[in-house]
């Protein structure tokens, strides 16, 4: 296994949550706005767990710790996310195209996880340190 493409490939993936979780905690009312818009119960207290998920998740991807746990979490976010905000088929015409590929590339962002979770974050983790 190349170990360098693994971290490179964990701290790439850790981006998206990293920057979309600093995002939110810099506008928690509008998040918790958006969310109320999306439909979800307490969009407050979702705001706040979306937060704590994708900035924790984050961390923990990027120095490979807990790495398999937080990689399904971070699956199992993106899912709900990517169904709850891309909804594709119930849009206008104008917005289809780009919803569409928001959902996708979500979905290939939940790939990228289901691969992390099932290979491990390899040597260069701390996981892979503890094993050593």
């Amino acid at each position: 296994m190349n170990h360098s493409a693994m971290l490179a490939g964990r701290i790439l993936l850790s981006l998206v949550f990293l920057i979309a979780g600093y995002r939110k905690l810099m506008a928690v009312a509008a998040t918790a706005g958006y969310f109320g818009k999306l439909g979800f119960p307490m969009p407050e207290v979702m705001a706040w767990v979306a937060i704590a998920v994708e900035l924790g998740g984050a961390i923990l991807l990027m120095v490979g710790w807990r790495t398999r746990w937080a990689a399904w979490l971070l699956a199992l976010f993106t899912l709900i996310a990517t169904f709850a905000a891309h909804r594709f088929w119930e849009v206008d015409p104008a917005q289809y195209a780009n919803q569409m590929n928001h959902f996708l590339k979500n979905l290939a962002i939940v790939g990228g996880m289901i691969l992390i979770a099932a290979t491990g974050p390899g040597a260069l983790s701390v996981d892979g340190r503890r094993r050593s």
